[in-house]
């Protein structure tokens, strides 16, 4: 099967009307490139499908969900059929303009990065409801995370496909696809992209989705620190919360033994909670250790990726020969 050089990976949802000019301008920015196009249907209600469907040419691939998954699932999807070298994402939703693709995809290619990021330079978009929620989940993610992007919302971006389809894609994350593809050392970098207007359809984001990233972004946080040492976490939590259960309880019956009443304090429960909860959280670290070694020694996954290997040439011409050295001339 021909390897292109670039799968451009664009989830739609209920983008009936967008479809027709989003497949032209796609097809025109990469008129230049060995690409293909892989749209995922994420079960929309509409006539999307026959809109692909109508307008797609011989380099276009169309996943359809029986049902609506979810960004997420949609994106990882589109990866996991994407056989190009480089793997381009963005939505389907014309706000991401496809005439940037080749500018980035020169940059990931000339500078040997892994991710070019799309900034979002001049956004078009509400600013309470949607640019006041962006910069402050932004700020959160990247002060958190340690993964100082500007734009985690900007979907229109280029990554090396070994680093794209590595990346284990679940759930909700795909506002931390930088963070996931960080864990695995890819070098990033950003460029400022155009940003349009929404004319057709609606939007799929607001206010509600607040809580949900602050709940995937405690996800990550563990993910980045904890993912291959849980024990570290639980169980650090746990002696501390048994330590002062604990002392607790030796104050208690240096109490009792004074002839004090200590039945029924406070301090007395909650000693005998932090004992319980402490040896809990230790018991739950070596589960979860126990869980961890089975998820890398059942799929043989390696805990480390390595980036590159170099093999040195070997050069005869420069080893002398020790073994039998030339007798010196006797004059």
């Amino acid at each position: 099967m021909r390897k292109p050089l670039v799968s451009v990976v664009i989830t739609v949802y209920n983008e009936e009307k967008n479809i027709q000019p989003l497949l032209e301008q796609t097809y025109h920015a990469l008129k230049d490139l060995d690409y293909e196009v892989i749209l995922v249907e994420d079960g929309s209600t509409d006539g999307t499908v026959s809109e692909v469907k109508k307008y797609a040419n011989e380099r276009t691939k169309l996943i359809i969900f029986n049902r609506n998954y979810g960004q997420t699932t949609a994106l990882a999807a589109g990866i996991d059929l994407a056989i190009g070298s480089y793997i381009v994402t963005m939505d389907g939703d014309l706000q991401n303009d496809p005439s940037d693709i080749p500018g980035m995809l020169q940059k990931a290619m000339d500078e040997e990065w892994d991710v070019v990021a799309g900034v979002r330079a001049k956004r078009k978009d509400g600013f309470v409801l949607r640019k006041i929620p962006s910069k402050i989940a932004n700020w959160i993610i990247r002060n958190s995370t340690k993964v100082y992007l500007n734009d985690y919302g900007c979907t229109l971006r280029v990554y090396k496909a070994e680093i794209a389809q590595n990346m284990g894609l679940y759930g909700e994350l795909h506002r931390f696809i930088p963070v996931l593809a960080k864990q695995q050392g890819a070098r990033m970098t950003e460029v400022d992209v155009k940003h349009h207007p929404r004319i057709h359809g609606t939007s799929k984001y607001g206010l509600s989705r607040t809580f949900k990233v602050l709940a995937d972004l405690i996800l990550m946080l563990f993910f980045q620190k904890y993912l291959q040492r849980p024990i570290h976490l639980f169980g650090g939590i746990g002696l501390f919360s048994f330590m002062i259960g604990f002392l607790i309880s030796i104050y208690l019956l240096i109490l009792k033994i004074l002839g004090e009443d200590i039945w029924g304090r406070p301090i007395m429960i909650l000693g005998f909670i932090l004992i319980l909860g402490g040896i809990q959280l230790v018991t739950t670290g070596i589960i979860a250790e126990m869980i961890v070694r089975t998820y890398f020694e059942s799929q043989h996954k390696k805990t480390y990726t390595v980036r590159s290997v170099f093999v040195g040439e070997k050069q005869e011409s420069k080893i002398e020969n020790t073994e039998n050295p030339a007798s010196p001339e006797v004059g």
